[in-house]
C-alpha cells in the first residue's frame, strides 16, 4: 500500500474511506456490546498475501451470528469474497482482518428485535500483538476474575459484551505490571488468557483447557493441535489446575493475534527457566513455516489474495 494512502473498509457491499467508517454514538452495539466479530490474519508470502484459515474464521462467525439470532443477510461465499476484495483493494502484503457485524440502529433500548443489522470488514497493517514478547516471553498474572460460562454468555461466540470479561483481567495483569492475564474456569480450572488460548508441557507432554472450561475454540488452538499431532507429538485437552502454571516445564498461548507467545513467568514464579522452551519454540517455528507459506503439508489452511 502506497505510503499515506487512507485505508478503504468494507460496509454492507461497498467500499469506503476509513474515515468514513463511522455510526451514530447511540447505536446499539456500542451502547449494549451486541455486535460479533473475527480476527484474521494474511500474512506476505513468496506467492503473495495468503489469509490463514480464512473459511474456519467465516464459519465461526457464522456460528456466533447463529448463537445470538444475527442474520447477517450474507453467504459465507459474500463474506469470503469481500475480505479478499479488502485486501486487494487496499494493496496489502500482510494484515490483520475484522469483519464485524452489529445493530446499525441508535434507538435507546435492549431489544434487538427488528433492528438493522449491518456487517464491516476492516484490513489493517498488524505486527506482533506482544511486541518482543513474541520471541522473548511475557509475564503474566492469574486474574481474580473469572471465565465467562455458559449460564451467563456464550463463551463459544465471539461477540463483543464477552470481552469485557477479558477487558477487567487484562486491565488488572496490567496494573500489577504484568504483560498478560490467566483466567480460570468457575471450578477453578485454568481456562484461557483475555484473547488466547493456553498451553502448559510437562515432562514432554503438550496440554491444554478442553471444551468444558469455558474456553474459545480458538482457530489458532486447533492449529496447534494439529501441527503438534503431525510431528508426532501428543496433545491431552484436561482440565489444569492452577498449581500447575506454577511447576510446568513450559507455557505459551495461541492465538490470532498473539499467534504463538511463550510465556516466561506466572505469579511472578518463573516457567521453567525463564526463557522459551525447547517444545515451543518448535511448535512456534513450525507455526511461523505454514503462516509464511513454507509448509507443504498444510498449504490447504491458505488462502492467497
Amino acid at each position: 500500500m502506497a505510503k499515506n494512502k487512507e485505508l478503504l473498509f468494507w460496509l454492507d457491499g461497498k467500499m469506503i474511506k476509513r474515515s468514513q467508517a463511522k455510526v451514530p454514538i447511540l447505536t446499539h452495539s456500542l451502547q449494549y456490546g451486541s455486535g460479533i466479530f473475527e480476527g484474521i490474519r494474511a500474512y506476505k508470502t513468496a506467492k503473495g498475501p495468503a489469509i490463514f484459515r480464512l473459511d474456519d474464521h467465516i464459519k465461526r462467525f457464522f456460528r456466533s451470528a447463529k448463537v445470538y439470532n444475527i442474520d447477517l443477510k450474507y453467504s459465507k461465499g459474500d463474506i469470503h469474497e469481500a475480505i479478499v476484495k479488502t485486501i486487494q483493494t487496499n494493496k496489502l502484503d500482510s494484515c490483520y482482518i475484522r469483519p464485524f457485524a452489529f445493530y446499525n440502529d441508535d434507538n435507546i433500548g435492549i431489544s434487538a428485535l427488528g433492528k438493522k443489522i449491518s456487517v464491516f470488514i476492516a484490513t489493517i497493517p498488524f505486527g506482533a500483538y506482544f511486541g518482543h514478547g513474541r520471541e522473548e516471553g511475557i509475564s503474566c498474572k492469574i486474574s481474580t476474575w473469572q471465565r465467562i460460562n455458559s449460564l451467563i454468555l456464550p463463551p463459544e461466540a465471539k461477540a463483543s459484551g464477552n470481552y469485557i470479561n477479558s477487558v477487567l483481567a487484562n486491565m488488572e495483569a496490567r496494573m500489577a505490571g504484568q504483560d498478560e492475564a490467566i483466567l480460570t474456569s468457575l471450578d477453578g480450572y485454568v481456562a484461557e488468557g483475555p484473547g488466547e488460548n493456553i498451553f502448559i508441557v510437562e515432562d514432554g507432554n503438550i496440554v491444554t483447557p478442553p471444551r468444558d472450561a469455558d474456553i474459545l475454540l480458538g482457530i489458532t488452538r486447533d492449529s496447534v493441535i494439529k501441527i503438534a499431532e503431525s510431528m508426532g507429538l501428543t496433545v491431552t485437552e484436561r482440565n489444569i489446575h492452577k498449581e500447575e502454571l506454577y511447576t510446568c516445564d513450559e507455557a505459551f498461548f495461541a492465538g490470532t493475534a498473539a499467534e504463538i507467545t511463550p510465556i516466561r513467568s506466572i505469579d511472578f514464579r518463573k516457567v521453567g527457566n525463564g526463557r522459551i522452551g525447547p517444545l515451543t519454540k518448535t511448535l512456534k517455528d513450525k507455526y511461523s513455516s505454514v503462516v509464511n507459506g513454507q509448509n507443504s503439508e498444510f498449504s490447504h489452511w491458505l488462502t492467497y489474495v
